[in-house]
């Protein structure tokens, strides 16, 4: 559902609408739309979205499945507060932010998922095989990687997890940002978006 700030039912929401704090991972909006097609959501999804930092995911899924349910996950306090004010901005209700460290908080949730992203967390191979214990079967897991050990870590775990559908897309935008007196274009800084399937 559509809120006061993106009256649009199309994903998508500009980086400068988010409150963001110095330091704290954002999904950049073209990014974030290659990683939420990769989700293949449906109207009552339930999601995981581990290492949630500023909350894009959460607030975008939230407003494309009224239906469903998100489980933000962040180990940091005041990140965890701004996933909620990002999501207070946006009118999200179906948002629960859960404070705690990956994988080890994951057997406290109380709704299993349908979907997993996977946008961060160092024992990023522990959390995929921890998060991968509780999907059913044709469950999806979507993971992000800013660099080759992570995209090495993610496709070894895929492997030995026995994963279906294995897709690897990586990014390659560009933005038109105003220098002084002339246009020029910017490159977005490239990330690899990997999503598997789970067979049985």
């Amino acid at each position: 559902m559509p809120s006061q700030l993106w009256p649009y039912i199309t994903p998508g929401i500009p980086d400068e609408l988010f409150e963001h704090l110095p330091g704290i991972p954002l999904s950049q909006r073209e990014v974030r739309l290659l990683l939420i097609a990769q989700l293949r959501l449906t109207s009552d999804s339930v999601l995981w979205d581990i290492g949630a930092g500023t909350g894009t995911i959460p607030v975008e899924v939230g407003l494309l499945c009224p239906k469903g349910q998100i489980i933000a996950i962040e180990r940091d306090e005041e990140v965890a507060n701004l996933i909620k004010r990002n999501c207070e901005r946006f009118e999200v209700k179906n948002v629960e932010v859960i404070e705690g460290s990956a994988p080890e908080c994951l057997h406290d949730l109380k709704v299993a998922p349908h979907r997993v992203c996977i946008e961060g967390g160092r024992p990023i191979q522990d959390i995929l095989q921890a998060a991968w214990h509780y999907l059913p079967p044709s469950g999806r897991v979507v993971a992000t990687a800013a660099n080759l050990e992570s995209l090495y870590a993610i496709s070894q775990s895929f492997s030995l997890l026995r994963a279906r559908n294995i897709e690897v897309v990586q990014s390659a935008v560009n933005r038109l940002e105003t220098r002084g007196f002339s246009q020029t274009f910017t490159a977005v800084d490239p990330i690899f978006i990997l999503s598997g399937e789970k067979l049985d």
